[in-house]
């Protein structure tokens, strides 16, 4: 809200954004009826529920992106030390990019409208495992992250390598099984985006061979908590301060 101008900018680059990613798949599937066996209302909707933990995410995760750059090359998280507020919380939820919200508000648009179109019924399970699932990507999106931003404690870097695994985060929002074997793997296991936008999906849209994985996800969302906290932990014990 101080700077205005920045803010509306930014929200209008981020609706262009979100718009040319709806429009590829329109464009996808005028020229194909199907893709690999899932209709356009399924892709659309797997594509608008990815944007809702993403959007949770880039909320609060703006600092993580700029972490090596602001807080270990440019000497800041001295600062963040002396707080008696965990250093995590102080990265997470000093700045909130709320231009992001738009991304929340489109992804409930479109999975609004392709639960109509594919009549998925609103059951009162269904009703309450959606915020859960919401919830379970936005914490695999944040530890993801978190885990990428820690090795800037052992590596001073001002890119980091969290720019190139930001791209991958496209691959999540369509159907794993349009992948080969190699992608569905590094999507599953290594970085699981998989598990934070296309797994939710499976149990709305009938895909019962996905079952197992759809179970999996509170699983992988703890595990990468506790994974993310620890790597956070050693790291903030391995920094030293610029000195400057």
């Amino acid at each position: 809200m101080a700077y205005k101008s920045d803010f509306f900018i930014a929200s209008i680059a981020n609706i262009f954004a979100t718009v040319a990613g709806y429009g590829f798949v329109l464009v996808l599937f005028t020229k194909i009826p199907q893709l690999k066996g899932w209709r356009f209302e399924e892709v659309l909707f797997i594509y608008g529920f990815s944007l809702i933990p993403m959007g949770l995410f880039n909320i609060v995760g703006m600092n993580l992106y700029q972490f090596g750059e602001i807080y270990i090359v440019e000497g800041k998280f001295d600062r963040v030390l002396l707080r008696p507020i965990h250093s995590l919380f102080q990265i997470l939820f000093e700045n909130f990019r709320l231009e992001s919200i738009q991304e929340i508000l489109t992804g409930f648009a479109a999975v609004a409208w392709c639960t109509m179109r594919l009549e998925i019924p609103l059951s009162p399970l269904n009703v309450l495992l959606f915020p859960m699932l919401v919830l379970c990507g936005a914490v695999i999106y944040v530890c993801i992250f978190v885990i990428l931003s820690s090795v800037n404690f052992w590596v001073e870097d001002r890119i980091g390598l969290s720019p190139p695994v930001f791209n991958m985060i496209a691959f999540g929002r369509y159907p794993i099984t349009i992948y080969n074997a190699a992608i569905r793997f590094m999507l599953n296991w290594i970085v699981p985006f998989a598990f934070a936008s296309f797994y939710p999906t499976v149990r709305y849209l009938g895909r019962t061979e996905f079952q197992k994985e759809f179970f999996l996800i509170p699983v992988v969302a703890a595990v990468l908590m506790g994974l993310a906290l620890w790597v956070w932990a050693m790291g903030v014990r391995r920094y030293k301060s610029t000195g400057s």
